[in-house]
């Protein structure tokens, strides 16, 4: 008769379930028996057993990948947070591009630091980096710095410059694109300016270019997320002032005609007093206060 019996089945189970065939598939445990002179059963035999014993499962050694834990960072003044990303800005010809490195707080929207160069490398991100952090006399403990996964933003040695200067580093999950928001944002920006060439004559074009769309962003565009403001204003704290005279600006056109304002007296755009990526939940707003 061709029926195993049940001695032969458990037999076959041991060896299945040894320390020398567990992790491995039937096929394996199969091929690897023969070349040892060994046949036991074919290796649909083997799988129906397995089967039948509730061990039809995935058999190798699988390195797991837990999930990666959701950002969540909260700034409630300048220089508590910022985010930086990199774009690539097209050249002259087909295939050729420059990369536009670009760091921002994400309180103020103010664009702290920025570099054109050529290449994209986690040396150029770690030079940017440092010297916008000695620009602003960020200190240690004072700062956490938001960015993508890419190789540049999880290079060693932006990775090493962050560990000795104190600034806490955080990076956007995998394949999430709203992990980033503010970076992303500040690219549509200046990718839809009207000034905004399709392409770039050269790096040196590219860079006349960026310093006229940051000074403009910085110090002239008024951003909604910030009541209006600029991101100038914000970051260096004149935001209150100018919405003092705002308000008395405002008062007036009041008084002179307050039909106008269906006898509903104006305010200024309120300034949030708090910006995220990634509203934190109540346990994480509560221990950071």
């Amino acid at each position: 008769m061709n029926r195993l019996t049940a001695a032969e089945q458990h037999h076959i189970l041991a060896a299945l379930r040894s320390p020398q065939y567990c992790d491995l598939a039937p096929a394996q445990v199969w091929a690897r028996l023969l070349d040892d002179g060994i046949y036991l059963c074919s290796i649909r035999t083997m799988y129906r057993l397995l089967a039948a014993a509730g061990e039809n499962r995935e058999r190798r050694g699988q390195r797991t990948h837990p999930a990666k834990r959701k950002p969540e960072l909260i700034a409630r003044r300048p220089n508590e947070v910022w985010s930086w990303d990199i774009t690539k800005l097209q050249g002259p010809q087909r295939g050729t591009f420059y990369h536009l490195y670009v760091i921002i707080d994400i309180y103020s929207r103010y664009v702290v630091g920025w570099t054109i160069a050529a290449t994209e490398t986690g040396a150029l991100a770690e030079a940017l980096i440092a010297d916008t952090l000695t620009t602003h006399g960020i200190e240690p403990g004072q700062l956490a710095l938001h960015a993508d996964r890419g190789t540049s933003m999880t290079s060693k040695p932006v990775a090493q410059l962050l560990v000795d200067l104190g600034v806490d580093r955080s990076h956007s999950r995998p394949r999430v694109s709203n992990d980033n928001p503010y970076s992303e944002a500040q690219f549509k920006t200046l990718k839809y300016c009207p000034a905004f060439p399709g392409r770039f004559g050269s790096i040196a074009d590219a860079r006349t270019f960026a310093i006229m769309f940051f000074d403009h962003y910085n110090h002239v565009h008024r951003h909604s997320g910030i009541g209006l403001h600029t991101p100038a204003s914000v970051h260096y704290n004149t935001a209150a002032t100018i919405d003092t005279q705002r308000a008395a600006t405002l008062n007036a056109a009041y008084t002179t005609n307050p039909a106008r304002f269906r006898h509903q007296r104006p305010t200024p755009p309120a300034l949030p007093t708090a910006a995220w990526i990634n509203q934190p939940t109540p346990a994480t707003l509560i221990t950071s206060e």
